[in-house]
């Protein structure tokens, strides 16, 4: 999962080295357009529903952020 949203983010900013280990938002790499472009991407590739409620700053601070959100937003169905 941590390399498909590497790549999803280096193609979001294909200039910023998100394996520097920087926070992504306060670092500038991230803006709210490339959030709402990122939280589109991760629904459709992990089958996943992000609530509005878990679009904060630290959701998106790093690759490992993400995959926990990812990975909290995934639905249990029967």
């Amino acid at each position: 999962m941590e390399k498909k949203v590497l790549d999803m983010l280096k193609e979001l900013q294909p200039t910023c080295d998100f394996a520097e280990g920087v926070d992504f938002i306060d670092a500038g790499y991230l803006d709210s357009f490339d959030i709402v472009t990122l939280i589109s991407e991760l629904e459709k590739t992990f089958s996943v529903s992000i609530s509005a409620l878990d679009i904060v700053p630290e959701n998106f601070a790093s690759v490992q952020s993400i995959c926990d959100l990812v990975r909290r937003s995934k639905k249990v169905t029967f």
